[in-house]
Formats: C-alpha cells, structure tokens, sequence
C-alpha cells in the first residue's frame, strides 16, 4: 500500500483542478491530485484537445491541450504530485480529523482538506443503439477526436446535431477527403454561427448532408465501408464511408464521489458561495461538479471558485497562521514563489 501525506488532495485535474494548485500553492498549500485519466487535463485532454475554446480571459484563443499546457506550466513551482490513471473510490475520517481517500489502485492520500474539481464525474460518450459497433470502436468508429491529424484524408461521417458534431464537422473539413454531416432530422441544436457555416458548405458541396436515422453499420476487421442509413418516409440506403465519429452527447457518471457522504441535488454538490465548501466541513467542491443558485458551467467560474476556496482551506491547514491577502503584481513573497526574483 502507498500512502502520502500532503495539504490538500484535489480529485479530478482538469482545468480547476490544476487551478486550484495555482491558488493553494501561493499560500504554501501542497496538493496531490487523483484522476482516472492518463493524462492531466480533464475534458479539455479527453474530449476536445485540439478544439478551440474562446472564453479564456486575456487568451483570445487556445485549443483544450494549449489551456492545460499553460496550465501546466504555471503551476510547475508548486510541484503537485499526480495519481494518474486512478479512480477515488473511498474517502473516510480519520481519528485525528483529517481526510482519506484511497484509489481503486490502493494508493492512500490522507490530508486536512479535499477539493473535488471532477467535473461531471467521469463523461461516457452516448453510443448509436446498434447491436454489432464494438467491433468497430477504436478502429473506425469514434467519440471523440484525439487528433485531427489522424482523420486526414478520410471518407468520415460525422453524426449528431449538437455543437460537437457542428464543430467537427467543420474543423475536419479541410483534413477529411469527403465528409458527411448526418442527423436524424434537419434542425441543429448547434450555434448558429455553425449551423449557418455547414449550410454554406453544404451549398458549395464542400460537405454533404444525410437527414435519416442511422440504422447500421457494415465492414469487417473492424473497418468501415458504409454505414445504412433512413429517412423518414423513404427506403433506407448505405452511405459509403471509412470512418464514423458519433457524438450523441456524453452521460455522466458520478462514481464512488456519490458515496462520500455528501448532500447531492441532480448528482451534483451543492456548496456555499463564500468559499464553495460542502456540506461535509474540510471538503470543498469547485468547477462543474458544484451546485449553487446562478452557477455558469464556465471555465472561468471554475478558477473564481478555486481562489476562493483557497482562502477558506488556508485556514484549515494552517490554523494558526492568519490569512493576508496580497496580489502577485505587487508581492515579492508571492513572486519569489513563482521564481520570478530568481528570473529578474
């Protein structure tokens, strides 16, 4: 059994999560972060790397890999430790009042504080309903898009009428050798700006547009060669294709999180919003797995809450230090910190 002592264990080390070591770590608060991914970064990683997010304060643009990269790199002089690649399974009081959550792969992180940045939990792409597409899954049939590279030349179909299917559709566009927007009726719940630009494209017969429910799917060894598709009131037919990237939406799964004693609303954490604490003292919920009244399932709420919640775990961690704000353009503490004297 590994064990590990620290200040404050973060499950989930998404965006918030890795945030939140930024905000800890200026006021000496170690974190260790547990994840089920391989990999830092959350949904911004797993889902859409190579997506461009455009509401990032000050960053006009960035795709989900460059926010965590920066991410990365601004919380590198606190030295966060990473449980990668592990599930937070069950989390107890000890005698002395502290925390401790141990992993599905036995690893035990004890401290005075736990943060849960998890998200939704863990997000579980919707699967078409057709009896035989496991056999194709990794191979030709995908969720998500790990990189766009991978795609080039290829006859995709793209299926969905939400902004995932929209924005693929039309980032993969220049990439794909033919692609194919297909969705079961012809009304988007998409932007629409990304509506109006797959319409243009569509006009320009710079990309096809299938109106059928998708029935089947046909090849062997795991590859594509059509899918069968059906519109309403007409026989159905096969559209050819090499590659199928279904994005139905994604169901969220809280796991073991929703075993930890706590008060839930809709598989959700509700908190207070003077500091985002939960119901259990010492545990603090942050980012998208929170409830609150006006909550904004944004980025930039996430990172609001984890400088908040930070002030409110100094306190728990050092009870005998007194909290004293000061700003990072100002503070030589906070900037000898981040190194920056050291760089002057």
């Amino acid at each position: 059994m590994e064990k590990h002592h620290t200040d404050v264990i973060i499950v989930g080390a998404g965006p918030v999560g890795l945030f939140a070591v930024f905000e800890l770590g200026l006021y000496d608060m170690k974190a260790h972060l547990v994840d089920i991914l391989d990999k830092p970064g959350g949904q911004c990683a797993e889902l859409y790397p190579e997506k461009p997010i455009y509401d990032i304060p000050a960053i006009p643009v960035c795709t989900g890999a460059e926010l965590v990269a920066r991410l990365m790199e601004q919380i590198k002089p606190f030295h966060p430790t990473f449980h990668l690649g592990q599930m937070a399974e069950k989390l107890e009081k000890t005698p002395e009042g502290k925390w401790q959550l141990t992993t599905d792969a036995g690893t035990v992180l004890e401290a005075p504080v736990v943060v849960i940045a998890a998200g939704g939990g863990s997000f579980m792409p919707k699967k078409p309903p057709l009896k035989n597409i496991e056999a194709f899954e990794g191979q030709s049939v995908f969720y998500a898009v790990r990189k766009r590279e991978n795609f080039r030349g290829k006859n995709i179909v793209v299926a969905g009428g939400g902004d995932s299917a929209l924005d693929w559709a039309l980032n993969l566009q220049p990439l794909a050798g033919r692609i194919t927007l297909l969705h079961r009726r012809d009304d988007f719940r998409a932007a629409p700006d990304s509506v109006g630009k797959m319409r243009e494209m569509v006009a320009e017969k710079k990309m096809d547009l299938v109106i059928a429910q998708l029935l089947d799917v046909k090849g062997d060894g795991g590859q594509l060669s059509s899918l069968v598709v059906k519109p309403e009131g007409a026989e159905a037919y096969d559209v050819a294709c090499d590659t199928l990237l279904a994005f139905y939406g994604l169901t969220m799964k809280l796991g073991p999180v929703a075993n930890f004693g706590l008060n839930l609303h809709e598989n959700l954490i509700p908190v207070n919003t003077a500091d985002f604490e939960s119901s259990e003292a010492r545990i603090f919920a942050i980012g998208d797995i929170n409830a609150y009244p006006g909550k904004l399932k944004l980025i930039l709420s996430g990172f609001h809450e984890a400088a908040l919640m930070a002030k409110k775990a100094f306190a728990y961690v050092y009870p005998d230090r007194k909290y004293r704000f000061q700003y990072t353009t100002s503070s030589s503490d906070l900037q000898n910190k981040l190194g920056l004297e050291k760089a002057a």
